[in-house]
């Protein structure tokens, strides 16, 4: 397995859900980036995107992001209560599995300087990353934010940027990349207005004012909820723990009888610091996560099992007759990550669905089709004058499942916007825009989906080489990918009876409708 990092930017914007829905999908097009969450704050004004990817694209998914994010946010026009200086304000890498943090510190190397030169936006390295120990600290790099920044750049030589010119970019701000560990960011919501004594105590708790070490904390006040949050970072939890950072807040508030209403995980959060909490809050006795947490054990049986089991067990299944092992003792990994996809397509929450579905099947038609093509490469028999097409196929093959598989998770992050929107109050003015605009993307996702299955379609009809005992997998390839067309028209149809703009309606289902008749089928 390749290495994989982390990424996780966030960009200033957490209200308008076409705007955020455009900027995720210019990642998630990207080969090998997989979204894992997307996480909006209304009152904050601002989105935390989830994706990994591989060394390889991680830059150009988070370029992918800088961009979009600079074409579509204005921040003269930007309001919210969190701190921000960029339209992407903050792109971190974070290692993950066994990638070495100085391979997150290239990239965000590489990333900064293509920002900088490509987009003309001032870049400054921080944390990891930074090439000054002033810079380590977000916020002091971000001190002022954009309208502080856009006063000091080009005057003060200790705001000189990294990359870039020394400017302010006069709509994209400027953007903080940076190389980082793990860190826990979550809010605490209080039952009171008093945002004086909210000051004062998020400048107690925090590292800087003399609080709990490797804790960040900002008082916020949420007009939606009429309330003060404490927005908390967690740079290194293992020093200071979400438990000791909680019964620190406790401490502090209990005097005056203010009390906790809720917290908030914002975006994705370690297994270790959740553990962590209920093992401190439990007080648990030699508790070892290890050995006593069911999911974690299970999985390191499964990878030490997979791991052991000879070459012939671990190979893709097919026809027997086709040469490959028929055993089913390599089936334990793969096959509980289908049946996991499989239970919650059964289940009564409405994602994933036919969309996901749609994907799950291009995706899969590209990866047989792959599969039946590097059999045949390793064939003996194969014309060697074939190799460089096949090889190239391969290729395209691998880059069409990367981006169909972008489709499933894409899908469902539709269907939620369209319910976000769907929510707001119906006397709202904002209301129909977001509806309307949630769901061009619901139709957008699955036509994209039908387009790339079509694309895979032609590329598997160009194969010529394609060894006898795989032709089967080569005709299945094709007939998951149609399947995948078909469901994806499907959905394509059903968002576009609502679109109001019925010239784009016309459009999509035009275009849909071509890929049907690709495969035979002339649709509604």
């Amino acid at each position: 397995m390749g290495k994989f990092v982390e990424c996780v930017p966030n960009f200033s914007e957490g209200r308008d859900g076409s705007k955020i829905n455009a900027i995720v999908a210019a990642a998630a097009a990207v080969p090998g980036v997989m979204v894992l969450d997307v996480e909006k704050d209304a009152d904050h004004n601002r989105t935390v995107l989830t994706f990994i990817a591989p060394l390889e694209t991680a830059v150009e998914g988070m370029f992918a992001v800088a961009g979009k994010a600079a074409e579509l946010i204005d921040l003269n026009c930007h309001k919210g209560e969190h701190p921000r200086m960029g339209a992407l304000d903050v792109a971190p890498f974070i290692p993950i599995m066994d990638t070495p943090v100085q391979d997150c510190v290239k990239l965000a190397q590489t990333l900064g300087e293509r920002i900088g030169r490509e987009l003309n936006i001032p870049v400054y390295l921080y944390d990891l990353a930074a090439k000054k120990d002033d810079r380590r600290d977000l916020a002091k790099v971000r001190k002022g934010q954009f309208e502080g920044l856009k006063e000091d750049i080009g005057r003060n030589p200790d705001r000189v940027p990294d990359f870039g010119p020394n400017k302010i970019h006069p709509t994209a701000g400027a953007i903080a990349v940076g190389a980082r560990k793990q860190i826990v960011n979550f809010n605490v919501n209080l039952d009171t207005t008093d945002m004086e004594f909210a000051k004062v105590l998020a400048k107690k708790i925090r590292t800087s004012g003399g609080g709990l070490p490797n804790l960040r904390a900002k008082e916020i006040f949420l007009e939606s909820r009429n309330q003060v949050q404490l927005s908390t970072v967690l740079t290194d939890h293992k020093t200071t723990s979400i438990k000791r950072a909680m019964d620190e807040i406790e401490k502090e508030i209990k005097p005056r009888n203010i009390s906790i209403t809720n917290t908030e995980l914002i975006g994705l959060t370690t297994q270790e610091a959740l553990t962590n909490y209920a093992i401190e809050a439990l007080n648990v006795k030699d508790f070892n996560p290890e050995t006593q947490v069911l999911e974690t054990k299970l999985l390191k049986l499964l990878g030490a099992w997979q791991a052991g089991l000879p070459a012939s067990a671990k190979q893709s299944g097919g026809s027997a007759s086709g040469g490959k092992s028929p055993t089913n003792a390599g089936l334990g990994i793969w096959q509980a990550g289908a049946n996991f996809f499989v239970d919650a397509l059964s289940s009564t929450e409405p994602t994933p669905g036919g969309g996901s579905a749609a994907a799950i099947s291009g995706a899969m038609g590209c990866a047989l089709g792959a599969m039946a093509i590097g059999i045949s490469l390793k064939s003996k028999k194969l014309d060697e004058a074939k190799k460089p097409a096949l090889k190239a196929l391969s290729e395209k093959l691998g880059v069409l499942k990367s981006a169909i598989q972008n489709c499933v998770s894409e899908d469902a992050a539709s269907y939620d916007a369209f319910i976000a929107a769907a929510k707001m109050p119906k006397d709202d003015p904002a209301r129909k825009p977001k509806m309307q605009g949630a769901l061009q993307y619901a139709a957008e996702v699955p036509l994209r989906t039908a387009r790339l299955a079509a694309g895979a379609i032609e590329e598997l009809e160009r194969a010529d080489g394609i060894m006898p005992h795989v032709a089967s997998d080569h005709k299945s390839a094709k007939y998951l990918l149609e399947a995948a067309i078909k469901c994806a028209a499907e959905n394509v149809f059903i968002n576009a009876e609502g679109i109001e703009d019925k010239a784009l309606a016309a459009k999509m289902l035009g275009e849909v409708k071509t890929y049907l008749m690709g495969v035979g089928d002339r649709g509604e």
